[in-house]
């Protein structure tokens, strides 16, 4: 199945804050915060830290290490056998795939996972969704505009 992929972090090249998967059958979605959430970019401070956790109350759950972060993905995803992984960012795909990685030469056991860039030209997730630059919900954006727009 695919599933849509957002994430927020500390500017270009900065840690990872939060993740976010929204399947294509509009099921169960996954959101994590990274511990400590917090960022260095003032940008990152003023535009996405306050929207961290601006989701529904059964995905809310205190910031975890990246360790137990890469665990809840890793459970998430252990029921399909095919996981894809779509993002309209580089760095969303290169955030998913290194939170897979929990230490030298070790990653979380997960299916094998194939990896979608979506060249989406003129399409902004953060213009479209709810409540811009939170992962979770620039993810249901970013769901939202390919199989309804793109099909």
């Amino acid at each position: 199945m695919r599933y849509f992929c957002d994430t927020e972090y500390d500017g270009f090249g900065g840690r990872l804050l939060s993740l976010a998967l929204v399947p294509e059958d509009e099921g169960e979605e996954f959101y994590v915060v990274l511990d400590p959430p917090h960022a260095e970019n003032e940008w990152v401070q003023k535009n996405v830290l306050p929207y961290l956790f601006m989701v529904p109350e059964a995905l809310k759950e205190d910031p975890m290490s990246r360790e137990d972060a890469a665990r809840a993905l890793a459970h998430y995803l252990a029921h399909d056998p095919e996981p894809v992984i779509c993002a309209d960012w580089p760095e969303d795909l290169a955030h998913f795939s290194m939170l897979t990685v929990v230490g030298p030469g070790h990653m979380v056991t997960m299916p094998a996972f194939s990896l979608q860039m979506l060249n989406l030209s003129g399409f902004s997730t953060a213009a479209n969704s709810a409540v811009p630059h939170n992962a979770l919900h620039d993810a249901r954006s970013l769901r939202e505009h390919v199989t309804n727009h793109l099909a």
